[in-house]
């Protein structure tokens, strides 16, 4: 016993020195500068932002945290249009901290090697919000302090905060480093943490800049590359260092631990076990660059294949291809789906039946005492383009657009609307501002909850709309009076499954059509270390509150009364027959 007490102590002792040594490592740190792109080749943010680099490895940029905050503020000013957002520096020994004006914390301890949050969505939270979890993207008043479209009633929201957060690096193998005074942090983690979850772009480093964008910002191969596009794949391409493969794959596995927002319905304990059991661990760690993408491609289309999660754009590593848009058994089924239900409305188009031609995602219609509103998608342009228009006929006709023609229309003298009929039996998804304004329309004070699976923090915001358009929130703005009813089938996705959630939720709206096909969480848009990009199911998860409880809505809404073949959704006579006769 005593001997292998000893054996014991030794061992404890070796270890400690060798953490010890590790902690006192000093490393060879190489400053270089870079431009520093803000969403097009015009707009730069730093024309020579430094970079840091450690012990000969040229492709895994550090930032410092004092240069990297001013960067900070800058972005979250410009892009979430905070202005009273802002940070301080704190420093001690082998701490560290980001105090916000908020007085939120952001903690780094580089001797542990742990990174902590006293609330991540306070720190986080833009001071143009009203709730915690608020997604509502425009902040409601124009720059002369006018009600601009939306108006958030803080009466009738609610937060419940979250847990602390104690998040370790150490675990994950994400080195931090403190020398000299200086304080360095990986960009790719910053990035995670402080980026990508706040304004929903990413940071890209090809090795020649550095690039603030997103999706949109950078095109693709197949649909055509933005000059930022070609900027960032006018890098050569190459392989990642060992340094850089067995960081991505820790850094991977990091974020996608703490934002994948499916983890407990994939039965996901950690990545890095989820990876090792698919047997798919190796191409990330060793395999190159080219490589590491095609795994990434798989597991999310694949693997994870929740339709929210999705492949974007390789690395600058393995150059600007097009993708192979092999797709998994949920992807198929979806396509199925809307192939089945657009071949099915066909025939009406082809017939004249509809007033707007050539596949228009944006149709009203009447027929008789019913109103159809056809949305195939929710989109919205800037508050001021509608308040803007000198008529009706000039407003945007997306889906603000399109409820505040239905809303004159249905209103007018001698109308005969008695039903209203919002049609989203081909709506995967879209923009939430525009599906909280057609929640508002139909139920006035619009509820909207979101759970945060990363942190545990619940949230209820409400919204009314200013559907008629006179910068005043009441009666006038809600479709109040008519009978109102909502049509789905399995490719009503994401915020075509919200809003008919919400609805069948307020026994207001008469649900028909097949259940709807799901989704719950909010798009997270993600890059890799090496420089690909993706998006996942982000970890606020869309619900609807009912006794006081949320449940989520990824299953999708079963329908109040079933209409079996597609067919019957478009043939708008018969329909309004039998709505008739509902009552």
């Amino acid at each position: 016993m005593k001997k292998f007490l000893l054996v014991l102590l030794s061992v404890l002792l070796l270890t400690g020195s060798v953490c010890a040594q590790d902690a006192a490592k000093t490393h060879e740190i190489v400053e270089r500068t870079y431009t520093f792109y803000d969403g097009t080749i015009d707009d730069v943010f730093e024309e020579s932002f430094p970079l840091y680099f450690m012990d000969g490895v040229d492709d895994l940029p550090y930032v410092e945290l004092e240069s990297w905050m001013e960067l900070q503020i800058k972005i979250i000013r410009e892009w979430a249009g905070d202005m009273h957002y802002d940070l301080m520096f704190n420093a001690e020994g082998t701490d560290a901290a980001y105090v916000r004006e908020n007085e939120y914390h952001m903690q780094f301890d580089f001797d542990k090697k742990t990174i902590g949050f006293d609330d991540f969505n306070a720190f986080i939270h833009s001071t143009t919000e009203g709730s915690l979890l608020d997604l509502l993207s425009v902040s409601g008043f124009t720059d002369a302090g006018e009600s601009d479209l939306f108006q958030r009633n803080l009466d009738a929201s609610h937060d419940r905060y979250g847990d602390a957060v104690n998040l370790d690096l150490a675990s994950y193998n994400i080195d931090m480093i403190m020398q000299d005074g200086k304080y360095y942090m990986p960009l790719q983690t910053m990035n995670d943490l402080l980026i990508s979850p706040v304004i929903r772009a990413f940071v890209l480093f090809n090795g020649e800049c550095l690039i603030l964008a997103n999706r949109n910002l950078i095109g693709s191969v197949s649909n055509g590359l933005t000059e930022l596009g070609e900027l960032y794949y006018q890098a050569k391409p190459g392989e990642r260092s060992k340094e850089l493969a067995e960081f991505g794959y820790n850094e991977l596995c990091f974020v996608l631990d703490n934002l994948y927002g499916l983890k407990g319905p994939h039965e996901i304990k950690t990545f890095d076990q989820f990876f090792y059991q698919n047997a798919i661990d190796e191409e990330f760690k060793q395999g190159t660059s080219a490589e590491a993408d095609e795994m990434l491609y798989k597991l999310i289309d694949f693997y994870l294949d929740d339709l929210h999660s999705e492949f974007v754009n390789y690395s600058y590593l393995t150059g600007a291809k097009e993708v192979d848009w092999t797709t998994g058994p949920a992807t198929r089924k979806l396509d199925d789906a809307v192939m089945t239900y657009s071949n099915a409305r066909e025939p009406f188009y082809e017939e004249g039946f509809f007033e707007q031609v050539n596949y228009d995602p944006y149709i009203y219609k009447e027929v008789g005492n019913t109103a159809y509103l056809i949305f195939d998608k929710f989109t919205c342009t800037d508050t001021a383009s509608y308040y803007d228009a000198p008529d009706l006929d000039s407003i945007p006709w997306d889906t603000i657009g399109l409820i505040i023609y239905a809303h004159q229309a249905i209103y007018r003298k001698d109308s005969p609307i008695e039903n209203v009929v919002i049609d989203l039996s081909n709506n995967i998804g879209g923009q939430v501002d525009a599906a909280i304004f057609l929640m508002s329309w139909i139920l006035g004070d619009a509820p909207f909850s979101v759970k945060d699976t990363f942190t545990g923090a619940l949230s209820t915001a409400s919204y009314r709309a200013d559907v008629n358009l006179d910068r005043k929130f009441n009666s006038g703005d809600v479709l109040d009076d008519k009978n109102v009813f909502v049509m789905i089938s399995p490719v009503s996705f994401s915020c075509g499954n919200l809003v008919p959630a919400a609805f069948k939720a307020s026994d207001k709206v008469t649900v028909l059509g097949r259940t709807s096909g799901g989704g719950s969480c909010i798009v997270q848009p993600l890059s890799t270390a090496w420089g690909s990009m993706f998006q996942i199911s982000g970890p606020y998860r869309m619900s609807f509150l009912k006794n006081g409880s949320f449940y989520d809505i990824d299953t999708g809404v079963s329908p109040d009364y079933t209409i079996s073949k597609p067919k019957n959704f478009y043939d708008l006579e018969a329909l309004t027959e039998y709505i008739n006769n509902l009552y």
